[in-house]
Order: structure tokens, then sequence, then C-alpha cells
């Protein structure tokens, strides 16, 4: 079975499917799970009592856990002096708070097995340090930080913790987003392409694999910076 967080819509929702067309079991996280085609729970990953809740479940269905991909986020798009409060917190709650605490209970799920690929999503802000991205930066900045450290503690259960970093994916999250500003973004990548989720999910896919083995504490930048 593969965990994935923000399973309900956009790159999120393309992972679960893609999972599913290759066979894999998926089982979705989200805060609205309404008409969703695979098993799914409702989830505020920000919400510690919510995850914790997951993995109970997940235990009393004896699930055998080998993937945990954490999707789940929000952007912020605002100089860092006119952000305020509200969105700075909900920001690093969701992003940074949420991966830490679905890496804090579901990963032991994984552990029985020695074997397991968790997956954290960055940006390819991180990189690139994008002008009017700050706070959203500051939080996906403590993503990889935390996957690299949690990748060593990870590595002697057989558990390889990664993150992959896209630049804009066309998805809903770029809704209010202009054209100019995303090509600013392209022209910056080392690869100047405006990716799809295939592409995203073609990563995914390549770190579920148990033949990549070797791939640990690495951010995997789509399109490179």
């Amino acid at each position: 079975m593969i965990i994935v967080t923000g399973a309900s819509r956009g790159l999120g929702r393309a992972v679960c499917d893609r999972l599913i067309d290759t066979g894999l079991q998926v089982f979705g996280l989200a805060r609205n799970i309404d008409g969703l085609p695979f098993p799914a729970m409702a989830c505020d990953v920000g919400n510690h009592d919510d995850v914790k809740a997951v993995a109970r479940e997940l235990r009393k269905q004896k699930a055998n856990v080998t993937g945990l991909i954490n999707v789940a986020g929000v952007a912020a798009m605002n100089l860092a002096v006119t952000t305020p409060q509200a969105t700075v917190e909900k920001v690093i709650r969701i992003n940074l708070i949420g991966t830490i605490y679905c890496c804090q209970l579901l990963a032991p799920l994984m552990l029985r097995n020695a074997n397991g690929s968790i997956i954290n999503f960055s940006t390819i802000a991180v990189s690139l340090g994008l002008k009017g991205e700050s706070i959203y930066v500051a939080s996906k900045s403590g993503v990889e930080g935390f996957s690299r450290s949690f990748a060593r503690e990870m590595a002697d259960f057989g558990v390889k913790v990664n993150c992959i970093a896209p630049g804009p994916i066309d998805t809903a999250l770029l809704r209010g987003i202009s054209s100019e500003q995303i090509n600013k973004i392209v022209a910056q990548q080392i690869i100047q392409k405006q990716y799809t989720p295939d592409a995203v999910c073609d990563i995914v896919e390549l770190l579920l694999d148990p033949r990549s083995t070797a791939i640990t504490g690495e951010v995997l930048n789509v399109g490179g910076a």
C-alpha cells in the first residue's frame, strides 16, 4: 500500500491515478475525500490527532505499507513583509509540520518490512530563491532539510527518503498566477519547459521502484535548477 497525502486534487490526485494504473494499492489522505474512487481517509496533515488517527486505523487494518508520498501543500506568493500572520502560520503548518507529522507517525508502518520509500514534495523555488515566495520557500526548505536528516534515520531500516521539487506544473495550484510569472520561473530552469503532472509521476515511479535503493537523501528538481 502507498499512502498519498493531498490525494483529492492536483498533483496528489495525479499521483494516485498513476499508481493505480500501474497496479499499486493506494490509500489517499485529504481534507475532503468525497467522491474519491480509491480507499481514503479524511485528514488535515497539519493536525497531529488527524494523522495519528490514520496511523491507528492502518495498524488496525494490518496494512502492508511500502510507500508514503507527502504531496499535500499550499503556496503563497507575496512579499514576506506583506504576508499576513495567518498565511505564514498556515503555510508552515501544512507544508512543513504536516510533512513531519506524516513521517513521524506513518513511516513506522513500513519498518516491519525493512523496505520502503518516502517521497516528500518541495519546490524548485527553494533552489532558485524566487522573489515573492519567501514564506513558501521557507516551509519547503524545512522539508528538504528534514528529509535529508530523516533519510539517515531511516537508512538502517531499509527505508529511503527523497524529495521531488517541481517547477510550475499545470495544476489548480497555478490558478491566479499569470502566464508571464510562470514563464519567468520556467526561464530560470535548466530545461526551460513547463512540465505536466505526468513528468512528476514518472519520478515518483522511479523512487518507488525497488531497484532505486541507492537513491536516498536527494532532492530532484523537475526541470533542473
